[in-house]
């Protein structure tokens, strides 16, 4: 990755340096994966690479604390793109550890008591071992592929809007996506993409869909079907679908847990603590 990037959390500690007289800080400049050293006088600070941001860009950072900024050309942009394909607005918004992505104002990962990382863990946990051929059926920022790849043979993830492809490609803790030769994108609705899968090809299946407002298809019992088609006797399931003790992640749990049942799949049960579904073929 070729660029840097802010929260308003890093952009904090950058101006509490500067109020406390400081010529140099060390602050992350990747979101908390690591730490580097600026230097700070009156006009900025001085950053790796020759490059250089004014006080008042790094204002800007702190005072919006529900986006994510990438510094190009000694100026800070928002992450922010709108999709002709989807009419969805795609962002980044930051917490102390990995960010999640808003799609339309919505977070893709849970962030109340928790972080998207620790969400993603909990998720992968929740089917473990991760060996063999993984399926992750929304790619999003990609943190699942990432963490299903450290132990699966292959990862096979599928997105269906590149727009939310670019949001990653700016987000530090998304560049294994891009640079691990074990996982492999496809582009495309996972409905579609599914159905031209081989019989019996994967072990391990992620699936972290939308909201079903957004993506009610991947909900149904035809979809669900497709999933079973695809696993290998013994593999296991992992469906996401939101907080249990909702009302409305209630309802939808029972529908799951019901259709699931219906095509087969076995030992459908709750998994609480990752906010799904786990099944066996």
């Amino acid at each position: 990755m070729n660029h840097f990037v802010l929260s308003h959390y890093q952009a904090n500690a950058l101006l509490n340096a500067r109020r406390n007289g400081l010529a140099q800080v060390q602050v992350s400049l990747d979101l908390e994966l690591s730490l580097s050293t600026v230097l700070l006088d009156d006009s900025g600070i001085a950053l790796p690479g020759d490059q250089r941001l004014g006080w008042d860009a790094v204002q800007t950072v702190q005072d919006n604390e529900s986006g994510v900024f990438v510094i190009q050309d000694n100026q800070v942009q928002a992450v922010h793109f709108f999709s002709e394909d989807t009419g969805r607005a795609y962002s980044l918004y930051p917490t102390r550890s990995a960010p999640t992505m808003l799609i339309s104002g919505l977070p893709m990962h849970r962030i109340k008591d928790t972080n998207p990382h620790q969400d993603t863990l909990e998720k992968v946990r929740s089917v473990k071992p991760l060996v063999g051929q993984v399926l992750d059926t929304a790619t999003g920022l990609g943190y699942t592929a990432i963490e299903a790849a450290k132990t699966a043979a292959h990862v096979t993830t599928i997105e269906l809007d590149p727009t939310a492809l670019e949001v990653a490609r700016r987000n530090p803790w998304s560049q294994d996506l891009f640079d691990n030769p074990k996982i492999t994108q496809r582009i495309g609705d996972s409905f579609d993409v599914a159905e031209a899968l081989p019989d019996a090809a994967f072990t391990r299946i992620l699936h972290d869909p939308p909201v079903m407002s957004l993506a009610g298809h991947l909900y149904s019992g035809e979809f669900y079907q497709e999933l079973y088609r695809l696993l290998r006797n013994n593999g296991k399931l992992f469906h996401y679908i939101g907080d249990p003790d909702s009302k409305s992640g209630r309802s939808v749990t029972a529908g799951v847990l019901r259709r699931l049942e219906q095509v087969g799949f076995r030992q459908v049960q709750r998994a609480p603590r990752a906010f799904g579904v786990v099944a066996v073929k």
